[in-house]
């Protein structure tokens, strides 16, 4: 068949769709009303300043918290009725709390873990075809293409690949953190704290690094203090009125925030019950467990 008949392939990343989506806590909502559309490989910063519902927008566009108001969808699938589907296609960068690398491992410890965790839940019948020399293989492999997308040169290392992670500056622990969620080889890489403690020389390279991931087709969805102009700019709100791409709303209630995530567990049994086609009968335990290997 000649190249030019080809039928193209499906876009890598995954479009996000969002309508009114919020998350609410006992004390109130960590954030409500928010609203906007990505196209796969879409660089999408959620901004605003700490406390603001950040994270838990992050968390519940990534199947990893219950909304409690609105709908999105993440590579087609709904949520929050596909929440366990939607963990299978994203992957957690650095998000403080939920997947936050050891300060005693070392890089090559940490690489290696997750790696082997991707094999075992590599389900697929081909994976489980492959001989120990083939896996060990495709590991490395994976491992080598997650080092170069993340931009983290191992010899530049004080100890190589045997640094400890308390040993690394801020930028190298970001791109370890991205080139462990990136061995899954998910559609949508979410990162929590982008910009923190980073200097001006530093921050750019981050972003740098957020958008070469997502021109090479994996949707990026980071939370920041400041976007840079060339991101799709979500603001998080607690507010009735919509929050919207580049919209500007009142940060929420701090404790809202944290309320709703210490709620996740609760919620996601609830979500359970109340689906009827997913089957999803993991509960925010298991959900919150995933993210370490989605």
């Amino acid at each position: 068949m000649d190249s030019q008949d080809a039928v193209p392939a499906s876009p890598h990343g995954a479009a996000v769709e969002a309508e009114g989506f919020g998350v609410k806590g006992p004390r109130g909502w960590a954030f409500r009303d928010v609203g906007f559309r990505a196209e796969p490989g879409s660089l999408v910063a959620i901004e605003g300043p700490s406390g603001s519902g950040r994270t838990c927008l992050l968390l519940a566009l990534t199947g990893r918290m219950k909304p409690t108001a609105g709908h999105a969808e993440v590579g087609g699938l709904r949520l929050p009725r596909k929440m366990a589907a939607v963990r299978r296609i994203t992957a957690l960068g650095h998000v403080p709390g939920v997947s936050e690398l050891d300060p005693a491992f070392t890089v090559l410890e940490h690489l290696r873990e997750r790696a082997l965790l991707q094999r075992r839940y590599d389900g697929s019948v081909r994976a489980l075809l492959r001989s120990p020399a083939q896996r060990t293989a495709a590991a490395r492999e994976r491992i080598e293409a997650a080092l170069t997308a993340s931009g983290l040169d191992l010899d530049a290392l004080p100890k190589a690949e045997r640094t400890s992670v308390r040993d690394l500056e801020r930028l190298e622990a970001l791109r370890l953190s991205v080139a462990l969620a990136l061995i899954g080889e998910p559609r949508l890489l979410a990162v929590d704290d982008t910009d923190l403690k980073l200097s001006d020389a530093d921050r750019a390279e981050a972003w740098a690094l957020m958008r070469s991931v997502a021109e090479a087709g994996t949707t990026v969805l980071a939370v920041c203090s400041e976007a840079p102009a060339d991101a799709l700019r979500i603001t998080t709100s607690t507010k009735s009125t919509a929050s919207t791409a580049d919209s500007r709303e009142e940060p929420a209630d701090a404790e809202a925030t944290a309320d709703a995530t210490a709620e996740t567990a609760e919620e996601a049994t609830e979500a359970t019950e109340a689906t009827e086609d997913d089957n999803t009968e993991e509960g925010a335990a298991d959900a919150l467990a995933e993210t370490g290997r989605a």
